[in-house]
């Protein structure tokens, strides 16, 4: 069911994905994790992205997420979406497999964004976006040793300077949510740009 692709009026299939944007709080700011995709990659060639992926069938992961996060996470979804519990799995997954770095059992992630990839990309991809605390890794957290290959230049990076980074807008936008996030200013809803229409329309999940 979790690799449910939906093909779109443009033809190309819409895939189930979701990454996570790891936060540490330092004397100078809050900073992120971020790498950057390769050059011969197809979707999104050369940008600096947050650690994750599509949703792999068996994914799966319980207790990470708040009931909230669970309900924000159902909604507008089609038939076959995966449940909350495969996108939980996959961005611990695709932690491990993309940074090295491993999260604890009981590590909360917060939902925070949603946003489906618009018409005229060779991939598309419905995505959502957690978030989690950096204290919760267990190890060092500025080890990356047993990191794949699939991002490279992997570094921790504050919030204001990761915006001047070749981002795609997406992940601009995303950026300064958490940074209001982590201002302590409260969401009034889950911002999601929904492109799953032949209209752009821009939904919070409350």
């Amino acid at each position: 069911m979790c690799q449910t692709n939906r093909r779109m009026t443009d033809g190309v299939p819409v895939r189930n994905a979701a990454s996570l944007i790891l936060c540490r709080r330092t004397e100078g700011g809050t900073q992120v994790l971020m790498g950057q995709r390769g050059s011969a990659a197809v979707f999104m060639p050369s940008k600096y992205v947050f650690p994750g992926g599509a949703v792999d069938a068996g994914d799966q992961s319980h207790g990470h997420l708040s009931a909230a996060c669970e309900q924000r996470l159902a909604q507008h979804c089609p038939a076959g979406a995966p449940l909350p519990e495969a996108l939980a799995g996959c961005v611990l997954r695709e932690l491990v497999e993309e940074t090295g770095l491993v999260l604890s059992p009981a590590a909360p992630l917060t939902f925070v964004f949603r946003a489906i990839t618009p018409p005229g990309s060779p991939r598309r991809f419905d995505a959502r976006f957690f978030v989690a605390d950096a204290a919760q890794v267990a190890g060092d957290v500025d080890d990356f040793s047993a990191a794949t290959d699939e991002l490279s230049h992997l570094h921790w990076i504050g919030l204001a300077e990761a915006r001047r980074l070749d981002l795609p807008f997406i992940t601009e936008v995303i950026l300064a949510e958490v940074a209001s996030l982590m201002a302590g200013v409260q969401q009034p809803g889950v911002p999601f740009f929904d492109n799953s229409g032949s209209v752009p329309t821009f939904r919070r999940l409350v």
